[in-house]
């Protein structure tokens, strides 16, 4: 199983008022990541896959240590848990080499935009998807 790898800068606008990561900017990081795992498959091959619009249903995140500000990006690790008919679930992890940060999950919503409503996921969607496919870890 395969997992994207997303480099992700800390800004200094990402600190709070106790000098480290402010948690509502850790949702942000997952966004970076998610936007730039989904569409890898889409606009460079000239392929519709994922352009079309999604939508979050959910997230879960675990805080599992403050992350403090430093000019090193932190890693964002992606990997995908569940693919249903018409959702995925995405899973991540921020860390540096040494310690995770934060464990998450995203359920994402295939949404049509011109209907206004969601869609199914299409078999090349799929097939892009099952590549970074992984059983969830047992919780710990």
């Amino acid at each position: 199983m395969a997992r994207h790898i997303y480099s992700c800068p800390l800004r200094w606008s990402d600190m709070d008022a106790f000098g480290h990561v402010n948690n509502v900017v850790f949702l942000r990081y997952l966004e970076e990541a998610r936007i730039d795992f989904m569409f890898r498959l889409a606009p460079g091959d000239g392929s519709p896959s994922f352009s079309g619009g999604s939508v979050v249903a959910r997230h879960e995140i675990d805080y599992v240590r403050p992350l403090v500000h430093r000019h090193e990006p932190v890693t964002v690790e992606s990997w995908v848990t569940k693919i249903g008919a018409a959702s995925l679930t995405i899973a991540y992890e921020i860390k540096d080499p040494d310690q995770v940060y934060v464990r998450a999950s995203t359920v994402v919503v295939p949404y049509d935009l011109a209907e206004e409503r969601p869609r199914r996921i299409s078999a090349e969607e799929k097939l892009y998807l099952q590549q970074y496919l992984a059983e969830e870890p047992a919780a710990a």
